[in-house]
């Protein structure tokens, strides 16, 4: 039976909550690239794509050729990359999408004489297909997220697979971005999707402008109100004030709270290295924190008592100040086991932080959570210009 409405709704949200939905937990490259493939194999009218990082190899060869088979049945098939995220693919790759009929776009294509205009990034990770199954995600299309040589250490990442009323607003959300950065307008109306009287809620969550700030709203909100646990995936760990403050008043409010955080592999030691300066702060509010071992942890998760947040969001500062993000909110306990399942697995392959051990830690990772932390403190004050910036882009990012 569905769950109630999030009771921390704010009358800004773009999306309302929708009830009737199915989703599905899809876990790591291995099990939902080849979802993915074959729901564009299967599509009969139109494919929409919005993806972040997009570069040649042989996962991308996969995609190109699913996208272009499908063009070439005559579907219609947009892809919006980000213009920064798909700089590694390749000019061939890009004209075999083109010379097939898929019509490519990119956001926000970096030029120098743009500045710190060229911050502004579509992290977005969304795949919809006929406006009935989406597909919706942290991952890129790169080999690192299925590596062909070393499916060991592929990037641990998660998807979920959606059907139901919600696709409607995903397709809306798609076609909003693409009707201001691709030079053509695109006009599909979604089917009508049966609402299942079994379903669950859920609600389409985005960040992207000065006034849409979804996933923000609801992150504050949800680990504020959090009873029973607070359980936070994330590949980089910047938090905001407001975020550690939240943190703290729900673990004194007796929730578990856990932090899920990457390990030694990392794309990006530097941001590991700044967020680790948080730890003893949480540490001491009797947070728990793991580490991930095995491989690097892409995955971004939020999961508060039976809610639920899956995207593109590594919910930081940076991401929620400066990127298009994308997730989606579900609030139903059978989701909710699904993910805490998914969840548990996860931190048997960590090694959990211990509080004694961390104040006792070498002077060299010292040195290197301050430095970097001090770089991360000048890079956070280029978001006081953010809203400058914005205005001068008229709101069109």
């Amino acid at each position: 039976m569905a769950s109630a409405p999030d009771p921390s709704w704010h009358p800004k949200h773009q999306f309302p909550w929708r009830p009737g939905n199915r989703f599905e937990l899809l876990v790591d490259g291995h099990e939902f690239f080849p979802r993915m493939r074959a729901a564009i194999a299967h599509a009969r009218h139109s494919v929409l794509f919005e993806i972040y990082l997009f570069e040649s190899g042989a996962v991308a060869s996969l995609f190109i050729e699913a996208l272009a088979q499908a063009a070439a049945r005559g579907v219609v098939v947009k892809v919006l990359a980000d213009g920064f995220g798909a700089t590694r693919l390749t000019r061939a790759d890009r004209e075999r999408l083109t010379g097939a009929g898929v019509d490519l776009a990119f956001y926000n294509p970096i030029r120098l004489r743009q500045w710190l205009m060229n911050l502004f990034r579509d992290h977005r990770k969304l795949l919809i297909v006929d406006g009935e199954v989406a597909f919706v995600s942290g991952t890129g299309l790169a080999d690192e997220f299925d590596d062909p040589h070393r499916p060991e250490r592929s990037w641990r990442e998660t998807t979920v697979c959606i059907r139901g009323p919600v696709l409607a607003d995903w397709q809306n959300l798609f076609q909003h971005v693409w009707n201001l950065h691709s030079g053509n307008t695109l006009n599909l109306m979604a089917p009508p999707a049966a609402a299942n009287p079994d379903g669950m809620v859920g609600r389409v969550a985005p960040t992207g402008s000065l006034l849409v700030q979804d996933i923000r709203r609801s992150l504050y909100a949800r680990v504020r109100q959090a009873g029973q646990r607070v359980w936070l995936s994330t590949a980089y760990f910047v938090p905001s004030r407001k975020l550690l403050r939240a943190l703290k008043r729900a673990s004194r409010q007796g929730a578990d709270v856990r932090l899920l955080l990457s390990g030694p592999h990392t794309d990006h030691p530097a941001v590991r290295h700044a967020g680790r300066r948080f730890y003893s702060g949480l540490l001491r509010y009797g947070i728990r924190i793991f580490e991930y071992q095995p491989r690097f942890l892409h995955a971004k998760t939020l999961l508060c008592d039976q809610w639920a947040s899956l995207g593109s969001s590594n919910f930081d500062r940076w991401n929620l100040r400066w990127n298009l993000e994308a997730n989606q909110e579900i609030n139903d306990a059978r989701f909710a086991e699904a993910v805490c399942a998914m969840l548990e697995e996860d931190f048997r392959q960590c090694t959990e932080i211990d509080r004694k051990r961390w104040r006792q830690r070498p002077w060299r990772v010292r040195l290197r959570q301050h430095l970097w932390g001090r770089a991360d403190l000048w890079l956070d004050a280029l978001g006081r210009y953010r809203v400058r910036l914005k205005a001068r882009w008229g709101g069109q990012l």
